[in-house]
């Protein structure tokens, strides 16, 4: 199989300042996140071949599309790109199959009917292929999207905020839907959002943005639980995200158990099946830290941590305690007083327990197993 790791770096002064490295491994999922006017959609038109920085080099494995240092630039038509647009960009004359057909000009002219109704089938619009885009809902033409830009058999697929303009219910499908596709392509993909939701349910790398400059690009779970991101902490609020899976389920008492590296923890059972696959974030909010074991309470969760690090808030009475949950494989964040620091005397390596109610916690995702 060829490599088809996407490597990027950007970077110029102006018009749109950029300073950004990142790569992107095979199906997994690198989302730029940011405030707007960060650069976010700057930074996908690069890789596209539809905007060219001032300094540049985008490779996808060993295939080079822009390097400035070497003059070289390969235009839009010649990349094995796919781009799913904001504003769909859909053909209003063409149906849903012909909008797909229409970007199968590699394949035989025979083929392409076939191929388009596969693709619309792989995002669930079996019973749409005739339809044209003013008979579809927002959902509906954003599936078509996404089917025209899988339809290039690209090497690299780009999703510019596609779930901004459709409603909350949707988003939710929708992401379910991109989850499960991404799974079986084995191709990197970018993902620009200023949602959290998409980056929580989505993501499994992320690339924070600031006026342009990547200032943090990690694995999702340890970009989401640094205290020490301004924007992160004032625009979205700290608390920690990692993976999980739902190892049984008690209708009888309405509890979820989730099974994580090294602990468990009982969220509401709603949507939840057995196996699933789960995406967790815990506010940092929402942790209240104890030195001793307590009893006698109505949650749910304790968790035993050790303390990472303790990240005093400028200007304010609080503090960011980071935490390490089963020799580090999860890291949690707590948000507490200065008061309550000195109390507790908190300090690296220190013992703790961390108290989690059940309904304080998100859980994205939760299709069966192998769905």
């Amino acid at each position: 199989m060829p490599d088809r790791r996407l490597s990027v770096r950007l970077k110029q002064r102006g018009p749109i300042p950029l300073d950004v490295e990142f790569s992107c491994g095979p199906g997994d999922v690198l989302a730029v996140f940011g405030p707007s006017g960060s650069g976010k959609t700057t930074i996908l038109r690069a890789i596209a071949g539809l905007y060219r920085p001032a300094h540049a080099v985008v490779r996808s494995g060993d295939d080079v599309w822009t390097d400035t240092n070497a003059a070289e630039f390969r235009p839009p038509h010649r990349r094995a790109v796919g781009f799913v647009f904001q504003e769909y960009a859909l053909f209003p004359h063409l149906t849903a199959a012909g909008n797909v057909a229409a970007a199968l000009g590699h394949r035989r002219r025979s083929e392409r009917p076939a191929r388009a109704k596969e693709l619309l089938s792989l995002v669930h619009l079996t019973t749409h292929f005739d339809r044209r885009p003013h008979e579809l809902s927002g959902g509906e033409r954003q599936r078509v999207a996404l089917a025209r830009a899988l339809a290039r058999e690209p090497d690299v697929l780009l999703l510019d905020e596609p779930f901004a303009a459709v409603d909350r219910s949707v988003r939710r499908r929708l992401q379910d839907e991109v989850d499960a596709l991404r799974r079986g392509l084995e191709i990197p993909l970018v993902l620009v959002t200023h949602d959290v939701d998409d980056v929580v349910r989505l993501a499994t790398d992320v690339l924070l943005l600031e006026g342009g400059t990547g200032v943090a690009c990690d694995r999702l779970e340890v970009v989401m639980s640094r205290p020490d991101l301004p924007w992160l902490r004032d625009a979205v609020g700290l608390g920690s995200v990692f993976d999980a899976v739902v190892s049984g389920v008690d209708a009888g008492r309405g509890l979820a158990q989730l099974g994580f590296a090294g602990g468990s923890l009982q969220v509401p059972a709603t949507r939840l099946s057995a196996g699933a696959r789960v995406r967790v974030r815990i506010p940092a909010r929402e942790v209240i830290l104890a030195t001793t074991a307590p009893t006698g309470l109505s949650l749910h969760n304790m968790l035993t941590a050790t303390v990472a690090a303790v990240h005093a808030e400028p200007a304010s009475d609080r503090a960011i305690v980071q935490l390490q949950v089963a020799d580090g494989a999860v890291r949690l964040l707590a948000e507490v007083t200065r008061d309550a620091v000195a109390r507790l005397r908190l300090a690296p390596g220190a013992p703790v327990h961390a108290l989690i109610k059940s309904v304080s916690i998100d859980v994205a995702g939760g299709a069966e197993a192998g769905s």
